[in-house]
């Protein structure tokens, strides 16, 4: 299918866009807060890689040329959450962390094999109907507890593991 959206690029522009600079992504940690703004739970979405390896992951994706970084956010939460998700993106674009990916391991915590990207990180707050759309299989709400245990820790490739403890240190959730 081909994207339309201006400001897309083809695959093989991508490619070499990310054979020569870093590419800038946005990623949200979904969670549910109770009346006192505490986190309750945290969405992760079940995917399977081009390798067909089942993993948890975040949900992520490129800041496209020409688009605000709020607008991305929305985007990416829409389409891997659904259309009634409701998210309540923060009123400051200051993230939690930024995340540099590299190709290379051990140069950060965080590993694309693919290119060198550079992700603002957020927590967001969702209170609709998650659906996982596009690739996700599905979409597992976990205590932070149980996102941080060992079984959950180690089914998050790429560094993934490490964005969601920082996410939740962020927030206050000491486990």
């Amino acid at each position: 299918m081909t994207e339309t959206t201006p400001g897309w690029l083809s695959s093989d522009e991508l490619e070499q866009a990310r054979a020569n600079m870093p590419i800038l992504y946005v990623e949200a940690v979904p969670v549910r807060v109770d009346d006192s703004g505490e986190v309750t739970s945290i969405g992760l979405l079940l995917r399977i890689g081009p390798d067909g390896t089942v993993s948890r992951t975040l949900v992520s994706g490129r800041v496209l040329h020409h688009e605000r970084v709020r607008d991305a956010l929305l985007r990416h939460l829409e389409k891997d959450l659904g259309p009634v998700a409701l998210p309540r993106v923060p009123t400051s674009l200051q993230p939690f962390t930024v995340a540099e990916y590299f190709p290379t391991h051990g140069v950060t915590p965080y590993h694309d094999p693919r290119q060198h990207a550079v992700s603002l990180a957020y927590v967001v707050p969702v209170t609709g109907d998650c659906r996982p759309r596009q690739d996700a299989l599905d979409l597992v709400w976990f205590s932070p507890q149980e996102a941080l245990s060992p079984a959950v820790q180690s089914e998050m490739p790429g560094g993934h593991g490490v964005l969601l403890k920082q996410a939740l240190a962020h927030v206050g959730c000491v486990v």
